[in-house]
């Protein structure tokens, strides 16, 4: 059989991201190779006190006062980039069978700065001014509950927290979904806020974020030889997918195919990944062969290069092992910064991006690689790529390895 049968089609894609509040917006910023990171007055006098922040995102203007007030910044983001996505799609929520509609979402760490004003109150004996809205604001699950509630979608509903591979997994899941036949429509993808002061001072106490506080701009940069940590993001990212044979037969725009689904757990440390990456390459191998295509098929790496020293050489050399014909490689981070349980999805919407427009983005801040590092780096500038099928990368804490295989429209 055609391991093209077992594709899944992107037929919508939804993004906000700290270089833009849709995936136009986020594509055209991202090919200018120049980082997002600012100062961030949220996190004003902390060891890393600048972020990539999402840019001019009207919560209340999208969403309506009395649903903006009742979610926490990574839902707020969850639901207009599902938004978006169902629009691009050319779906109407009116007219689907919501009971056969899913919503996976990826969520890491949800959004802890929901719990300092709390806190706050609860070290002032002033718990009875603790917000009602505090317990549904915060739980990690209603990102995609609001998704639901917002477009209707009655069918598989869940949340999935793989650390910083949360995103891709909950792809990855909604492929198996899919594939299953467990739901006809999957929202999926992942969001997160993580610019808080807590979740900022304990990164920051692991030494995993950069500290180059006098110059932001150039703190996020994946293999370079003087990287020092990953710059705090935020963001969310939602697909539509569909089985490829519905797409086709309702005409849809399809934008790319999910092709295949990896995951592996090092089992080898809290924090710190395999020193040989065998467990990542577990996760490849086994997307590889999801997908139905060799090493040699990958034109493209979108590489989870979170910019911390250990990382990006472990991840360079796993796959620098198993992909010989060296395809080029690019670093989202380096522009827009690390959105944690998000960013995997982010970034698989991304690599579709690619996929469509035969174009790689650069990646910003490259001024020196590292030795350990010897892949061949998009950097300066796009780069024009005849290519079919790309990789995406997810690693997290605890050892959670994520990989998807895209293949083009």
């Amino acid at each position: 059989m055609d391991p093209r049968t077992r594709d899944v089609a992107v037929t919508g894609v939804g993004l906000l991201s700290p270089a833009g509040t849709c995936p136009d917006a986020t594509w055209a910023t991202l090919l200018r190779g120049a980082s997002m990171a600012r100062p961030d007055p949220v996190l004003a006098g902390l060891r890393t006190d600048f972020s990539c922040a999402v840019p001019d995102f009207a919560a209340r203007a999208l969403l309506g006062h009395a649903a903006a007030r009742r979610m926490d910044p990574y839902a707020q983001m969850a639901v207009v980039a599902a938004r978006q996505a169902v629009d691009d799609a050319g779906l109407d929520p009116a007219g689907w069978r919501g009971d056969r509609v899913a919503v996976v979402l990826g969520v890491g760490s949800n959004s802890l700065h929901s719990y300092e004003e709390p806190f706050r109150l609860l070290s002032e004996n002033r718990g009875d001014r603790v917000s009602p809205y505090q317990v549904t604001r915060s739980v990690p699950n209603m990102a995609a509950a609001e998704v639901a509630l917002d477009l209707g979608a009655h069918g598989v509903n869940f949340t999935t927290s793989s650390a910083c591979a949360s995103g891709a997994t909950a792809l990855g899941t909604a492929l198996d979904l899919l594939r299953a036949g467990r739901c006809d429509i999957a929202l999926a993808g992942g969001s997160e806020s993580a610019r808080s002061r807590m979740t900022t001072t304990c990164f920051g106490q692991m030494r995993a974020m950069s500290a180059r506080r006098s110059d932001p701009a150039t703190a996020s940069r994946p293999f370079d030889v003087e990287r020092d940590g990953f710059v705090p993001g935020e963001g969310a990212a939602v697909m539509v997918l569909e089985r490829s044979d519905d797409a086709h037969r309702r005409g849809a725009a399809v934008r790319g195919y999910l092709a295949g689904y990896g995951a592996s757990a090092d089992a080898h440390h809290p924090a710190a990944p395999h020193p040989e990456a065998r467990g990542a390459e577990a996760a490849v191998l086994a997307a590889l062969a999801d997908a139905g295509c060799a090493a040699g098929d990958i034109d493209h790496v979108n590489a989870h290069a979170t910019s911390t020293p250990l990382n990006d050489v472990t991840e360079a050399r796993m796959l620098r092992r198993l992909f010989r014909h060296d395809p080029p490689v690019t670093a989202n981070k380096s522009v827009i910064g690390h959105a944690l349980g998000a960013a995997g999805a982010i970034e698989a919407v991304l690599t579709v991006l690619s996929l469509q427009h035969r174009t790689i983005p650069p990646t910003a801040n490259l001024t020196r690689q590292d030795p350990g590092a010897e892949l061949d780096v998009v950097v300066g500038a796009p780069r024009a790529v005849a290519m079919r099928t790309a990789l995406s990368t997810s690693f997290g804490f605890g050892g959670q390895n994520t990989a998807l295989v895209l293949r083009a429209p």
